[in-house]
């Protein structure tokens, strides 16, 4: 009893300041709390953005090599196209004219050598060969021989007019190894050749067919989003659709909705790009993109004129995620302060 009538009790200002500092201290494990809950989710969303560049990366890159497989199909087709025509293997033979003879290629006659007419009617005497090779010609020994000299007016196989023609038809088709018919005046000899091949499409100077990309859902999203990158929104729409048709349960379908939308909304396509955005906020309203796609319906509610679903879209924006980024913040005020919201 003694020991508890001595206790020091405390009085009013130390209870209430005991009670502040209680208060500060929770405060403090509070806030440390609400710091790290902003510190993950501003970690979530900066993943997401290296994930975005990642893919502009991807589709650039895909654009690229798009690009220099076509470059490489029209320097071949130029390449084929500039080869002239004389440098090409032919593979019929060449026309021959019609009605001339024209001697056998195989032995051509050696010169002839004009020389004088004896002064009589004797015949020639050979020289006596003195110190002469074996192996050198002797016209004098051989006067018949291919290449002699013969006297002027001596008629030989290359000065003797030619047969006469025929005018009889020809027997039939020539034989193979038989010579050339050309008795019949103005036509043309048959050949025997087979046809030229036919045109090669796949051959080097033709032009081939690009092949598709792979038909996995990522590639198909690339492809979509390198057209948003060129600013082609029309094949970028076209694109986004054919992937939400092929893939409506992939991961990327929420970013793939939220880009059609945007696809649609720099088309001026406000009502269309109004129902993308809204399936967004709706089905996929816990995703990285849902404060930007419900910014994005306030702003295509407000081109059709809808000023009071605008601003209600716009103050759903910072009630429903108010640890939306700045940016999208700063937009919301923006948009409201000019819709007079």
């Amino acid at each position: 009893m003694v020991g508890i009538a001595h206790a020091p009790q405390m009085s009013p200002a130390m209870i209430r300041t005991a009670f502040l500092i209680l208060i500060a201290v929770m405060c403090a494990l509070g806030a440390r709390a609400v710091r790290a809950q902003e510190s993950d989710a501003d970690l979530v969303t900066r993943i997401n953005r290296l994930e975005a560049t990642i893919r502009n990366l991807t589709g650039n890159i895909e654009q690229l090599q798009y690009r220099n497989q076509q470059l490489e199909q029209q320097l071949q087709r130029l390449q084929s196209e500039s080869t002239p025509e004389g440098a090409r293997p032919s593979s019929a033979p060449p026309p021959r004219p019609t009605g001339q003879y024209s001697p056998p290629p195989a032995t051509a006659p050696g010169p002839v050598v004009a020389t004088a007419p004896p002064a009589t009617s004797a015949p020639m005497e050979p020289a006596p060969s003195v110190n002469r090779r074996g192996d050198a010609f002797d016209p004098a020994a051989n006067p018949s021989a291919p290449g002699a000299p013969r006297p002027l007016g001596t008629s030989t196989a290359a000065t003797e007019p030619p047969p006469p023609l025929s005018d009889a038809p020809g027997p039939g088709p020539r034989q193979i190894g038989a010579p050339l018919d050309l008795s019949t005046p103005g036509t043309a000899p048959q050949s025997e050749l087979p046809p030229p091949p036919a045109n090669n499409p796949s051959g080097t100077g033709a032009m081939q067919a690009t092949l598709p990309p792979t038909s996995s859902p990522r590639d198909a999203y690339d492809l979509a989003y390198g057209y948003v990158l060129h600013k082609d929104f029309g094949l970028a729409v076209e694109g986004f659709r054919t992937f939400l048709r092929q893939y409506p349960s992939d991961r990327l379908a929420p970013e793939a909705q939220y880009w059609l939308g945007e696809s649609l909304f720099q088309r001026q396509q406000y009502r269309d790009a109004a129902e993308s955005f809204l399936a967004v906020s709706t089905k996929y309203d816990t995703t990285a993109r849902a404060p930007e796609a419900l910014l994005r319906l306030g702003q295509s509610l407000a081109a059709l004129g809808e000023k009071e679903a605008a601003c209600a879209s716009l103050g759903e924006v910072l009630r429903k995620y108010p640890r939306a980024a700045a940016s999208v913040k700063q937009s919301v005020e923006r948009e409201q302060k000019r819709g007079h919201c």
